[in-house]
């Protein structure tokens, strides 16, 4: 996006729109004492009663600065716009709700800790000339995790992204216990992690949200500690990479949570670990940066492992992205058909407007350079899709193939064996940068086990599919255990 869109947006005051559609927002003192600068979305959902919930559109977005409680912004056809502009949206019934980001803690950004927000109001949007008044009088609260018997919350202080973050940072995750670790007090078991795709949350395992809240099911017969990881952030996933915008992430899981992980319940030093999706992508970077840490890992359907085929496009080949997928466009708006893009203001991607959490930013900010105003370098300009070859060439860092081949001299000792990945054949987005990995393994003699299944980025996932990467880290851990036996 062109920086000039965010300058008409942050000066929209002094742009006049008397016959667009308008909404006035503003915040009450008891949420936020103020003056508040940065960014504020305006929702609105025709279904989703409380729209700020869920990544939907029509969406909106100004950057503001030294906004004091009570004083009022007003939304209209200068702010940045998805899928069009205000006034331009079908007529009918909205609910419609605003957001005041202060970015301090969560993805979601209307479910970021601190925000300000209104309740759900209902309008009837008829004449674009109609105004609203919408007064932010909520703040959303800190998620609670509330532990049960068998599942508990692990909160881990980090000294290094404290520092990268300027405050106060944690790593969370849900540790899932076995029924023995009750009854067999003098055991210790091995640890079984789990890293979630792009949206996945460890929350779920809260007695506030879920029922999911028995003992951790046995590897085979074997009882282990399970740690569910889900690596949200405010830029979107972290992959628990270390990158220059998330900070030392995989640093920070090395070497702060898992020896405090250690220390708080009874491990016995064996460490397994899958993940699907981002959290496959997150299992290859980990085995491939930190061997030693792990006995093995099975990667499901992980983001490109290699950028010659990232989605449909070589990176370092071709000019122009291929194939341009948000976070939504599997729903796309039909709405887009008839879309002028007249005004310099109307994005082409809901991205544009949902600035940060999404999957785009999400790979920017672990792949490439800082930016400006807290964001990462756009890889590609998302209303032309041409390829920045600067940032790309700083991406090349985290093009697996090439990294496990420039270190495998180093790795082939505590790599080999340990590591397998599973795909999809009709996953279009990730089975082609997996093969063109398995290429380049098998070059090697990496030793690195790649097998294919029916099925899709979803539908893959099957029983037998589940049960052969339990298979692989069973039969790793064993081989584990008789060395280490005393």
């Amino acid at each position: 996006m062109k920086n000039y869109i965010l300058i008409i947006c942050s000066f929209f005051m002094v742009i006049p729109h008397a016959d667009a559609q308008k909404f006035y927002v503003s915040y009450k003192p008891s949420v936020y004492k103020g003056p508040f600068t940065g960014n504020v979305i305006l929702y609105l959902s025709t279904k989703n009663e409380n729209p700020k919930n869920e990544t939907g559109w029509p969406c909106y977005r100004m950057k503001v600065k030294n906004i004091m409680p009570d004083q009022q912004i007003v939304f209209n056809d200068s702010c940045l716009s998805y899928p069009t502009l205000l006034s331009r949206i079908p007529r009918g019934n909205y609910y419609v709700q605003v957001v005041w980001d202060l970015n301090i803690g969560g993805r979601i950004i209307g479910l970021s800790t601190g925000n300000m927000y209104n309740v759900s109001r209902k309008v009837t949007l008829n004449d674009p000339k109609d105004g609203f008044a919408l007064v932010c009088d909520q703040a959303v609260k800190a998620p609670l995790f509330v532990d049960s018997h068998f599942v508990k919350e692990i909160k881990v202080s980090s000294k290094l992204l404290t520092r990268f973050n300027h405050k106060p940072e944690y790593m969370r995750a849900a540790v899932i216990l076995p029924r023995q670790y009750y009854t067999e007090t003098k055991r210790r078991f091995p640890v079984y992690f789990m890293v979630a795709g792009f949206g996945g949350g460890y929350m779920h395992y809260s007695r506030s949200e879920s029922s999911d809240t028995l003992a951790s099911v046995p590897l085979d017969t074997v009882a282990c500690i399970k740690v569910y990881l889900d690596g949200d952030c405010s830029l979107g996933h972290s992959t628990y990479a270390n990158s220059d915008n998330n900070g030392l992430v995989g640093d920070a899981l090395a070497y702060e949570f898992i020896p405090q992980l250690d220390k708080q319940y009874r491990t016995n030093g064996a460490r397994l670990i899958r993940g699907h999706s981002s959290g496959g992508w997150t299992v290859v970077y980990l085995l491939s940066h930190y061997p030693r840490l792990f006995v093995a890992g099975n990667a499901s359907a992980p983001d490109p492992v290699d950028f010659r085929r990232f989605s449909s496009t070589n990176l370092y080949q071709d000019k122009k992205l291929n194939r341009y997928v948000d976070g939504l466009t599997m729903d796309r708006p039909s709405i887009l058909d008839s879309v002028v893009y007249d005004t310099p203001n109307i994005t082409h991607s809901i991205e544009g407007v949902f600035y940060r959490g999404q999957q785009n930013i999400s790979f920017d900010a672990v792949f490439g350079p800082k930016g400006t105003g807290g964001l990462p370098e756009r890889m590609f300009d998302p209303e032309t899709l041409l390829i920045n070859s600067a940032v790309v060439n700083y991406w090349k860092r985290y093009d697996l193939t090439q990294y496990v081949i420039a270190h495998w001299p180093d790795l082939k000792k505590d790599l080999q064996g340990k590591l397998r990945i599973s795909v999809g054949t009709e996953d279009i987005e990730q089975c082609p940068a997996v093969r063109l990995m398995e290429e380049e393994m098998k070059k090697l003699g990496a030793g690195i086990t790649f097998v294919y299944y029916p099925g899709d980025h979803f539908s893959v996932v099957t029983g037998e599919y589940k049960k052969a990467w339990d298979d692989f880290l069973l039969k790793r851990y064993v081989e584990w255990l008789k060395l280490h036996e005393k």
